[in-house]
């Protein structure tokens, strides 16, 4: 699937807040010659991006069958690097909105692993073993929402730092679950959620669909829809997005809510893959899942991202890993590699940024 590139920031802001001002009766002409330029150049620049990502991921590729042969061509190699990047990609996802939208989310990973241990207690299985695996399912999905809009609340209506709120609810999410599973691992006996979600479809595991499912929703909520315009618009220019008739800290609530729904799910995963829930669950993900959104060429200050970019980057560290597995190789010089990628990242950005400016 194509996906149009997010222009630049300021001009951004001022094409989304033209195209709400236009429904409130205050579209302008220059706005207008705003929206008939600026896509053009917008959609280049972000199919330039991706097919870099694209050359890099193939060049991976290429060393890992290089180095490791048939170990790494094989299906059951490619298996594993889906896997593990399902986790990964499905709260990159919603990272992506956030972030587009200048906002930051640190807290991802101790949701997840809250979420994880809450879905895998026993009162929660007991219930399971009664009414299904959906119990397990939805008790993930409401610690992850909830845990997800109160950074929403504190960010939005709190006026706290994103930075500081979702530091907090870090620290506060990882607590309360070590707290709940009294640092034990807690095993999933529900038969009906491991037959569910530990099985295959049409050949591929089941977390591996649920990522394709979240991608697709998400490509598809940012650029086909009007939140993913309000979120563009509200990363790029706040102000003018306000003025444009956007309910500014009701559309941050949503945002940090569908990060926290998104970590609700990766604990659903979490326990596919491992069929036990762990407070240990998702320690660090936030800094591979922020790495992977960066990479994939969205702005860390806001108002430009591509979910194709997102997944791209996604893939791109987890083949990363397997290659430094299949390989054998120390697990430090693979941190060094991810940091020099992620720096190169930040660096192409500030210089693409600077190209358009100078081009306008």
């Amino acid at each position: 699937m194509s996906e149009p590139s997010i222009g630049a920031r300021a001009t951004t802001g001022g094409d989304a807040a033209g195209l709400q001002g236009q429904d409130a009766g205050s579209g302008g002409g220059h706005q207008q010659v705003v929206r008939s330029t600026a896509p053009r150049r917008r959609s280049g620049s972000g199919v330039v991006r991706n097919g870099g990502l694209v050359v890099a991921l193939l060049l991976l590729c290429v060393v890992g069958w290089a180095t490791a042969g048939g170990r790494f061509a094989s299906f059951q190699n490619v298996e594993v690097i889906l896997s593990l990047a399902a986790v990964t990609g499905v709260l990159a996802i919603a990272m992506t909105f956030v972030i587009i939208s200048g906002g930051i989310d640190l807290s991802v990973g101790s949701v997840l692993g809250l979420a994880s241990v809450w879905a895998s207690t026993l009162a929660t299985q007991a219930m399971a073993q009664q009414y299904g695996w959906v119990v397990m399912v939805g008790c993930a999905l409401a610690v992850g929402l909830g845990a997800g809009l109160i950074n929403g609340v504190l960010v939005a209506y709190g006026r706290v730092v994103a930075f500081i709120a979702t530091l907090a609810m870090l620290a506060a999410a990882r607590g309360l679950a070590e707290i709940i599973a009294g640092r034990r691992t807690q095993i999933v006996s529900v038969d009906s959620f491991l037959d569910t979600f530990r099985g295959d479809l049409l050949g591929l595991p089941v977390i591996v669909w649920i990522f394709l499912v979240v991608a697709v929703a998400g490509w598809f909520l940012l650029n086909r829809t009007t939140f993913g315009r309000r979120t563009v618009a509200v990363g790029g220019n706040p102000e003018a997005a306000r003025l444009a008739g956007i309910n500014v800290r009701r559309h941050t609530l949503y945002l940090y809510g569908l990060t926290g729904l998104a970590a609700g799910i990766g604990g659903v995963m979490m326990l596919a893959r491992t069929t036990a829930g762990s407070s240990t669950h998702g320690t660090l993900i936030e800094l591979d899942v922020i790495a992977a959104v960066v990479v994939g060429g969205t702005l860390l200050a806001g108002g430009r991202g591509t979910i194709v970019g997102t997944v791209l980057g996604v893939l791109i560290f987890a083949t990363l890993t397997n290659v430094f597995i299949q390989n054998d190789l120390n697990s430090s010089v693979q941190a060094v590699a991810k940091g020099a990628i992620i720096v190169g990242a930040v660096l192409l950005q500030q210089w693409s940024a600077r190209r358009e400016a100078s081009t306008t």
